[in-house]
């Protein structure tokens, strides 16, 4: 190889090293804004789910489902634990659960709805109609689980009749 060919090959292999470590930087350099936009995003969306759940009456009603298991617990367990233990118990899940619980579900409500779509509900619960509904909600969704279980109950009885007269 003459020594010119041999130069333009160096300055080749080098110009390809460099174009492939500036390649490398400026991949790097997108992906890390992405990913800082996503975490920017998953937390404009928590925060968007954390205030739909407030104004829609989830929050309180997941307030009612944690004392409502913990009632279970305090009467299913050994009555030697004193009840100030499950009153502070409570005060502490339903700080820290429902932020945990938030969390958890973002995945699943991104899955579905928009953050748009969130903040269409939230203007929706934010209304004199939204805000009678979530008032309400807690209270509808307690009585429709006693009436689910009743006709859950009732398909029970159901199916044993008809595997009883199936038998005969």
């Amino acid at each position: 190889m003459n020594p010119i060919g041999f130069i333009f090959f160096v300055n080749y292999r080098t110009m390809r090293y460099y174009k492939s470590i500036l390649m490398v930087f400026i991949l790097t350099a997108f992906s890390m804004s992405i990913g800082n936009a996503q975490a920017e995003t998953r937390s404009d969306y928590h925060q968007t789910l954390a205030k739909m759940f407030s104004v829609s009456g989830s929050e309180e009603t997941y307030e009612t489902v944690i004392d409502q298991m913990i009632t279970m617990f305090n009467t299913d367990s050994n009555s030697e634990i004193p009840s100030e233990f499950w009153e502070e118990f409570a005060i502490e899940m339903k700080k820290n659960s429902l932020e945990e619980l938030t969390t958890m579900l973002v995945p699943v409500y991104q899955k579905y709805l928009t953050i748009e779509d969130l903040n269409g509900l939230i203007k929706f619960y934010e209304s004199p109609l939204g805000s009678k509904f979530a008032k309400h909600s807690p209270q509808i969704t307690q009585e429709a689980m006693l009436i689910g279980q009743e006709w859950g109950m009732s398909i029970g009885m159901k199916i044993a009749q008809k595997l009883e007269e199936q038998k005969k």
